[in-house]
């Protein structure tokens, strides 16, 4: 009797405690252009919700776009979330443009921030290509176009395009008829671009509330139901603790390296590295550098869509330049070169989310130029100065007669021990100075 009365007294001390530990909402950010670093960093976010039974995850966006593949990543995970998924695109003045789009259409609730805006989903192609603008109707299509043509009169100009707009237009309305948000407003933000500002996306049915801070965001969330895998489920945050998922060393690492402009940047320095060692062995310092860099540069490429096309122009362009610096072209090789490195540059990060910044190609076309003027210019100069090596050397030189029998004997010339031959006779020790060399004989003559 004695220990359950103690048993009992020891469960009603641990009540409080139980009643202190607050549910928690768990806080993604989703900034920037949407890759493979990200989708992994999210993905991993809404793991870690989920081992730890959150009551909400908050992806807080502000995002331009991305890729197709990273986008549906990110939309898989959501939608197998057994945690509700908030999309917010916060704060005022940021966007969830493109990609998206499509992931603020697959959360369980949708939310902005005043000042923010939604839309222009349409799908570009990675060649450069876009199924906008579209082409309009020609006349007399009225008489054969059907009633769902003619709501849609816009169409893709090649059928490439139209088999990945209709693909994206039936992805959004999927998740919007999942979601019950506004579709025909989806399907016109892929096939028109179209966009729309918080208050009209409100009033539309694209999204489900506004909210100027999480803090609002998570009151206004409270008693709300969503629908969920397989059954509804009432949304309690009047006393969640907001806990930020911050992405970790690995993430940040990647996100920098997958930079274009840091990547390239990165091969370049590994290239030239190569380069310099290959011609200049022992040094080792440019080899060591030049191999870290084009190792963790070919990391980067693995995350970064890129273009063969373009890599195997920009090879060509170092290839012609540091030609130029060994065959007299008078500049043709050089300047074609140059060009080829651009132009490669260019089309090597085409992918919109993904290119390369002007000045960082301008800078890197100019330095791979200047150093191998520098490299020819050194090469014209050396070829220009008098030789210093071999019998250029020793014609002339002073050397001392260390014995000496009849009409030959030994001297020591510029510290080398030669056997030399004279037309008078020496002794050890006097000075005589070089005219020619036969072999390995010196013709010398007192000095």
């Amino acid at each position: 009797m004695k220990y359950s009365a103690l048993c009992l007294a020891f469960a009603l001390l641990l009540i409080p405690f139980a009643a202190v530990a607050a549910p928690m909402a768990y806080l993604v950010d989703l900034r920037g252009v949407i890759g493979p670093v990200t989708a992994d960093y999210v993905v991993r976010g809404l793991r870690v919700a989920a081992d730890n039974d959150a009551a909400v995850i908050v992806l807080r966006m502000d995002t331009p776009g991305g890729l197709d593949t990273s986008m549906r990543e990110i939309i898989r995970a959501i939608l197998s979330s057994p945690v509700p998924v908030v999309g917010y695109v916060a704060p005022s003045g940021a966007r969830a443009a493109s990609a998206g789009t499509y992931i603020m259409y697959a959360c369980h609730v949708a939310a902005m921030a005043p000042g923010t805006n939604i839309g222009a989903a349409t799908p570009v192609s990675l060649a450069g290509g876009s199924p906008s603008p579209e082409t309009e109707p020609q006349k007399g299509d009225d008489e054969t176009t059907s009633s769902a043509d003619k709501s849609h009169p816009l169409r893709p100009p090649n059928a490439e395009l139209a088999k990945v707009t209709n693909d994206a237009v039936a992805y959004i309305r999927g998740l919007a008829t999942l979601r019950h948000r506004n579709a025909d407003w989806g399907e016109r933000a892929v096939r028109e671009a179209v966009s729309l500002p918080y208050d009209a996306a409100l009033n539309e049915e694209v999204i489900d509330l506004v909210a100027a801070t999480v803090d609002e965001l998570l009151e206004k969330l409270n008693g709300r139901s969503v629908d969920m895998l397989d059954r509804q489920r009432i949304l309690a945050t009047a006393e969640v603790t907001v806990v930020p998922i911050e992405p970790g060393w690995r993430t940040q690492l990647l996100a920098a390296l997958t930079d274009p402009n840091v990547a390239y940047i990165l091969l370049l320095i590994g290239v030239y590295g190569l380069i310099f060692e290959f011609s200049h062995p022992g040094i080792f310092a440019p080899g060591v550098i030049g191999s870290i860099s084009l190792v963790l540069g070919l990391v980067a490429l693995n995350f970064i869509p890129i273009d063969m096309a373009g890599i195997g122009l920009t090879l060509l362009g170092i290839a012609l330049m540091a030609a130029e610096a060994f065959i007299p072209s008078f500049g043709a090789l050089g300047i074609g070169g140059a060009a080829a490195f651009a132009i490669g540059s260019m089309m090597t990060f085409d992918t919109p989310g993904y290119q390369l910044a002007w000045p960082v190609i301008a800078g890197a076309t100019a330095v791979s130029m200047g150093l191998f003027v520098l490299v020819l210019a050194m090469l014209v100069r050396s070829r220009r100065r008098p030789r210093f090596g071999g019998d250029a050397a020793l014609l002339g030189a002073t050397g001392e007669v260390i014995g000496w029998v009849g009409g030959e004997g030994e001297i020591l010339v510029q510290g080398g021990r030669w056997h030399a031959r004279g037309d008078r006779p020496l002794v050890a020790g006097q000075q005589v100075r070089v005219l020619g060399r036969d072999g390995l004989t010196l013709r010398v003559e007192p000095k």
